[in-house]
């Protein structure tokens, strides 16, 4: 009779591991998120393309989603900092407060650019930290994901074996996409570009392009009148090759700037679902290499 019975248990079916409510602010965070995680992540994601992270507002929305998160995976390194905080506060959810597993910031998982020697907020919007745009990098992008399938294996250990397949997977992928972008880029190498806003130094170090003028006068600060007309002098005698504005920016200063000097605009999608061809981290990189490289034609 017990082995009967322990025959009867064994068919039961085993109850369903609760999928991980994943808390994204940024849009290449949830796609990366989703490439580890598949089917056993269910990814929010608080921001589009279309939006300035820095910039968003703590919606009541917001917080409800965050109140239910296993895991939060932001940039870090003060790109939030203007709700991020409020939203953690708000939510009262100790899973994913600063410290926690379920706490993740892609910028900590590797050394950031630009780090300011000195802090002065007079000079515009300057984060202490360094550069927080690390995902323009793909090689920052593998960093990133080896440390998250990590963290996703550590808060769901019943699945760490799915994220460490899904990684390997991934990072197969990747690399073989890596090195097919580096190939196609050579003709980027040492061309000179100006931005509109300072969020591509990763992109240009992997690129081997060089900034060399930015149309904000300041990080943050929109474009004047008068600094727009130094910088057409400024290239009247040092041209550029490309002007890099990333989609959600306000097109009117790059596109001033353009019509006068006769440099190309480049519009890029900077994340996934930046342009219609960009829906994922892979098309996301496959896109701005083809705009990059068609605006030299």
């Amino acid at each position: 009779m017990l082995r009967i019975l322990m025959l009867l248990i064994a068919l039961l079916p085993w109850p369903a591991l609760a999928t991980l409510q994943v808390f994204a602010c940024e849009p290449e965070w949830a796609a990366l998120t989703r490439e580890l995680g598949g089917d056993a992540v269910k990814v929010f994601t608080a921001t589009t393309a279309r939006q300035d992270p820095h910039h968003i507002q703590a919606r009541p929305s917001l917080i409800a989603r965050m109140r239910r998160a296993d895991l939060l995976v932001c940039t870090g390194a003060e790109l939030e900092i203007g709700w991020l905080p409020l939203l953690l506060r708000k939510a009262s959810n100790g899973k994913v407060q600063p410290g926690r597993p379920g706490h993740f910031l892609a910028a900590e998982q590797l050394p950031l650019l630009e780090r300011p020697s000195h802090l002065d907020r007079a000079e515009g919007d300057v984060h202490a930290q360094g550069n927080p745009h690390v995902h323009t990098d793909p090689r920052n992008i593998a960093r990133i994901a080896k440390a998250l399938a990590a963290r996703l294996a550590s808060i769901d250990p019943d699945r760490a074996d799915h994220y460490r397949q899904r990684l390997r997977d991934f990072t197969d992928r990747w690399q073989q996409a890596m090195a097919d972008w580096t190939e196609r880029a050579a003709p980027l190498r040492g061309r000179q570009v100006v931005v509109q806003h300072r969020q591509w130094p990763y992109l240009l170090d992997w690129l081997g392009m060089q900034r060399v003028a930015t149309l904000e006068p300041k990080p943050g600060l929109p474009p004047t009148p008068g600094h727009l007309a130094a910088l057409k002098t400024q290239l009247a005698t040092q041209p550029a090759d490309l002007i890099l504005r990333a989609a959600y920016l306000d097109p009117a200063p790059a596109r001033w700037l353009s019509r006068q000097t006769g440099i190309p605009e480049v519009v890029l999608p900077f994340t996934v679902g930046g342009s219609d061809a960009a829906q994922d981290l892979f098309t996301l990189f496959e896109d701005t290499l083809t705009r990059l490289l068609g605006a030299l034609q």
